[in-house]
């Protein structure tokens, strides 16, 4: 029967497509809503949809929008009905038949705290309740829509992006070239690893490390020194006396990384092969069925997107009285806009020629993969910052995972040299090193999220929502690519 009515939905959405965007939102705050969840397949009525938004040709982030604007709002009217249900969840109908899903939400929020509402939203048996269960527990709401909005995000293209991928090839009758998949599983697989050793090395770098306490020791032996390395250390009461050292080699790091690289990627012909050979790569595997992902992920690193992001972030820190991080993030961007521009005209690289109209500035370094690595990057640090040395690394993981597809998106669209790309990842990270271990000085309060870091997500959020969409059409146009047989 359910399949029957399944089916049924999907013809009647097909022959209707202007629904498509109510029915996404509907399905969403469906799956997210107490209980309702359980009782209705949202998830296969999500594939359905998503596939149908796929095929009829509806742009992926307005798609992404309304399944995540609909598990924002189903997630936060259950929080709000837990809220009035407090001490009566299990003897209130419909939720007295559910005594063992209650009790296993509660034991579940119990054990993962706030976090079980955004891993809450990913695991099926809980899911429907744990916003309910946080409402009748009385978490504060402004931690509440932190978690909720931010879970949202990862949420809707996890769930939207399958079916709306196989709508789309559906639509295009175009198939991946038969290397696609196995070039793409290798290429992810190296940039996992690495940037596991990345990530390890910097975390390797701690208050208990040994180089940490040798270099601690050994510039304690000099009156300059000595004095350098008390003026950055940290003077919160927390973390009373810890040095910034992994921001000082990321900085140091990144940047002779910079001027090496950009020596050899703009004054020889070393690495020119290389960029030709991922150029082509890159080439073969264009295909309307990816075009559309990868200009709306290409629109999400664009100038205005990211200043938008840096403007409310100083404007929440400032109304909150944070000024020192605010300047810094200021100081951050401005830095990050200079050298990029300045490197930019200086070098004069040219850019591939492989799209319809590509940008008019200078191929290195990337603009876009710069910035969002500077956006990213300084987020991940910031939250690490508040975490306990053990647990950062998760902090980072997370929050600097999207600077890679604002990467490949660029090389993908072919507006950009493999170079051009290093370049500007490893100046978005000197800029971050350099940041985070000047702020280290000012550091004395801890940065804690409020009502008004979820309402400036969500601006942002729309922001870039409708940016996109007033954009979709030119950036179509401009990206078309201009290659043989294309």
């Amino acid at each position: 029967m359910s399949n029957a009515w399944l089916n049924e939905l999907s013809a009647w959405l097909s022959m209707h497509p202007g629904w498509l965007a109510l029915a996404l939102f509907t399905t969403a705050f469906t799956e997210s809503l107490a209980i309702a969840g359980i009782i209705v397949p949202g998830v296969a009525i999500l594939f359905a949809v998503a596939l149908l938004a796929g095929e009829t040709g509806m742009p992926l982030p307005e798609a992404l929008i309304w399944a995540g604007l609909g598990a924002v709002a189903g997630d936060t009217l259950s929080f709000g009905l837990g809220r009035l249900m407090q001490g009566r969840l299990t003897t209130v109908w419909p939720l007295r038949r559910y005594p063992m899903i209650i009790d296993k939400g509660e034991r579940f929020f119990n054990r993962h705290g706030g976090k079980s509402v955004i891993i809450g939203r990913f695991v099926g048996p809980v899911r429907p309740v744990i916003p309910l269960i946080a409402g009748a527990l009385m978490m504060p709401w402004h931690r509440f829509l932190a978690f909720n909005i931010g879970s949202a995000i990862a949420w809707a293209p996890a769930y939207v992006f399958p079916g709306f991928l196989v709508g789309s090839a559906l639509a295009s009758e175009i198939r991946p070239p038969a290397h696609f998949y196995a070039v793409t599983g290798i290429s992810l697989s190296a940039l996992v690893v690495v940037y596991f050793v990345l990530l390890r090395f910097q975390l390797g770098l701690g208050e208990e490390s040994r180089f940490y306490q040798w270099l601690k020791q050994w510039m304690g032996q000099y009156d300059t020194t000595h004095r350098f390395w008390r003026l950055y250390t940290n003077q919160r009461p927390a973390r009373e006396g810890e040095f910034p050292l992994a921001s000082f080699m990321l900085a140091l790091g990144a940047t002779a990384l910079l001027l090496i690289w950009g020596q050899l990627a703009t004054t020889t012909h070393l690495l020119e092969g290389f960029n030709q050979a991922t150029l082509l790569w890159f080439e073969q595997l264009r295909q309307p069925l990816l075009d559309g992902p990868f200009i709306a992920i290409t629109l999400l690193g664009d100038p205005p997107v990211l200043i938008a992001a840096g403007v409310l972030a100083c404007a929440v820190l400032l109304f909150r009285g944070y000024y020192a991080a605010a300047v810094h993030i200021m100081v951050a961007a401005l830095m990050t806009v200079i050298l990029v521009w300045g490197l930019k005209s200086t070098l004069g690289i040219p850019r591939p020629d492989e799209v319809l109209s590509p940008p008019d500035s200078g191929a290195f370094p990337s603009g876009h993969t710069a910035g969002i690595t500077l956006m990213v990057t300084l987020l991940a640090s910031f939250v690490a910052g508040e975490t306990r040395n053990r647990k950062r690394w998760q902090s980072y993981v997370t929050l600097s995972l999207p600077l890679v597809p604002v990467a490949l998106s660029r090389l993908y669209l072919g507006v950009h040299w493999f170079t051009d790309v290093i370049g500007g990842l490893l100046l978005g990270l000197a800029v971050t090193g350099a940041v985070r271990a000047s702020y280290s000085r000012y550091d004395r309060v801890p940065l804690t999220p409020d009502v008004f870091v979820a309402i400036a997500t969500v601006l942002w959020l729309v922001f870039a929502g409708t940016y996109i969409a007033l954009c979709w059409e030119e950036a179509i146009m401009n990206l078309r690519p201009t290659g043989p047989g294309l």
